[in-house]
């Protein structure tokens, strides 16, 4: 799979690279390109972005910026999917994750400050997609969401079976997970839960799925 990331920031994205379970598939099953708008802009001084018509604080990444990036590095706009990243989009849950991860290729395209150009959402990307209901400085740390989410479901990410459970109680449950213990059994009269220490698979399947749908439900 090849995911190219769009952003202001490339170095922002070095400590990712080098985490699991990012790192352990890149060069083999993911390949991960960090492009510049910079590099690319038809503007002086490198400038990407400017004020948004009507006035309003904060800055703007130009259509005019994202459209030579992607010309530059595409010849014209790509056939497979672009991904803007905008609190407008589709919320990105475990089933776009999924959606996603099948794909051949993907390009994201990160934010500046107050957003994109509205032309950019309209015609220069086919998916506006959304981490959560609130603005952040730039399109970075959404970015890294994204790919870190996709790149778990890639082959040799994950240990065999650790990601179809999450997938699992994902899907079936809303998004929320179980609750999660680990030793010790008991620390300062704190007890984990005695199905958990029972053994019995199917029992503890149970109890997974009832404190997920009480967590989807709180």
């Amino acid at each position: 799979m090849q995911i190219d990331v769009f952003t202001l920031v490339p170095h922002a994205f070095a400590w990712l690279c080098e985490q699991r379970p990012l790192a352990t598939v890149l060069g083999s099953e993911l390949d991960l390109r960090l492009l510049n708008y910079r590099e690319t802009t038809p503007l002086t001084g490198g400038q990407v972005d400017d004020d948004p018509y009507g006035g309003g604080a904060g800055m703007v990444l130009r259509v005019d910026t994202v459209a030579a990036a992607l010309d530059a590095t595409y010849g014209g706009p790509p056939e497979h999917r672009v991904i803007a990243l905008t609190p407008q989009g589709r919320q990105l849950d475990q089933a776009l994750v999924e959606e996603l991860a099948t794909e051949e290729r993907l390009t994201i395209l990160s934010a500046r400050f107050e957003g994109f150009d509205e032309r950019i959402v309209e015609h220069l990307a086919t998916d506006p997609v959304s981490i959560g209901p609130y603005v952040l400085s730039g399109g970075e740390l959404p970015a890294m969401v994204m790919v870190d989410a996709i790149a778990r479901r890639l082959p040799g990410a994950l240990s065999e079976g650790s990601g179809d459970e999450e997938t699992f109680s994902a899907e079936l449950e809303g998004g929320f997970e179980y609750p999660h213990y680990t030793r010790p059994a008991e620390f300062r009269g704190w007890k984990v839960p005695d199905v958990l220490l029972s053994g019995d698979h199917a029992r503890i399947a149970a109890w997974r799925r009832e404190q997920s749908r009480a967590r989807t439900a709180r």
